[in-house]
């Protein structure tokens, strides 16, 4: 599966017109930004809004960046937090990613991505499959075979609940490998760092996560990573080997990106996105993009728009394919 990507006028009335746009952007503040996160601490949701809070202060772009994380609902109660307040929103920016779809999509949470103001996209996340570094499992193979014996002893944890990107990705992974993908035993955790909790506890024997979730663990040498879900190695991570080189034709990718409260100005969504476009030709964004393994996959407020109705037929249409949707 790919990702998709997506006056003039003369004399004195354009000055007067120039005063006037400019009086009127100088009224849009954008130097306090309050992330809202969806989920715990320790996810990719977690690890992204405090990645471009601190990028974009380094930058000096902003002034002064908080944090917020409110779980529940699959990502449902912030995102009706975000509407019920939405007076109070001006200056917040709630992160999400290709949950906010799926979850729409299979009904966890009445709202969709319609309800809110989407601001801009910004990275994609490969999947990565990750092991204890004393597990028996050496390489995807024998993860592989064992499904194949008995699907109900090869369990794999996620930060999501079930249906949603964590479990696509093994889900998907598995039905490429010849396995039945409505068999796998998913444990759907709050976020990424309870269900890397899960793995090393021995509460599953595999993560389904994604690969900026699972380098800084590797990296310690507590945790292995077998594969992952990009056409071709990462830079972050150039020892572990993709899935497509193993001759399974697995692409998948978690988009992220960041969503306003309905009720900000169409000009304001602008400036914010703008700001994150800008964000994302500076040097310090770039080390946190790279030490993390994410790609670039920046969309401004329209573009996102289209590109999220996009995901939506994409989405719709793989998880049709794997028996998540009717």
């Amino acid at each position: 599966m790919k990702i998709k990507s997506l006056f003039a006028a003369i004399g004195m009335t354009a000055m007067t017109l120039s005063s006037i746009t400019a009086s009127a952007n100088e009224k849009i503040d954008t130097s306090n930004i309050h992330f809202l996160i969806p989920g715990g601490p320790g996810g990719g949701w977690d690890g992204t809004a405090r990645g471009t809070g601190d990028a974009l202060l380094k930058s000096k772009m902003i002034e002064h960046a908080s944090f917020q994380n409110m779980s529940g609902g699959g990502g449902g109660k912030a995102i009706a937090y975000m509407i019920e307040t939405a007076a109070k929103q001006t200056d917040t920016l709630m992160v999400n990613s290709t949950p906010i779809v799926i979850r729409s999509l299979t009904g966890v949470f009445p709202q969709s991505f319609r309800d809110l103001k989407p601001v801009a996209g910004t990275i994609a996340d490969f999947g990565a499959f990750v092991v204890r570094s004393d597990s028996k499992y050496t390489d995807w193979e024998q993860v592989i075979s064992d499904f194949k014996a008995n699907p109900r002893k090869v369990k794999f944890a996620g930060g999501s609940t079930r249906g949603s990107t964590d479990h696509l990705a093994a889900a998907l992974a598995v039905k490429i490998a010849g396995g039945n993908p409505r068999r796998l035993a998913y444990i759907a955790y709050d976020a990424g760092g309870k269900a890397m909790a899960g793995l090393l506890s021995g509460e599953t024997a595999l993560l389904s996560t994604g690969l900026s979730e699972a380098i800084t663990m590797a990296d310690s040498g507590e945790v292995r990573i077998l594969a992952i879900t990009s056409e071709k190695r990462v830079a972050a991570a150039p020892n572990v080997p993709t899935l497509v080189e193993m001759g399974y034709d697995v692409k998948f990718a978690n988009w992220r990106g960041f969503f306003a409260a309905p009720s900000m100005p169409d000009v304001k969504v602008k400036a914010l996105a703008d700001k994150l476009g800008a964000l994302n030709k500076t040097t310090e964004w770039q080390a946190i993009r790279d030490r993390n393994g994410w790609v670039d996959l920046y969309h401004g407020d329209r573009q996102f728009y289209k590109f999220l109705e996009e995901q939506e037929v994409v989405l719709g249409d793989l998880m049709r394919e794997l028996g998540f949707l009717k």
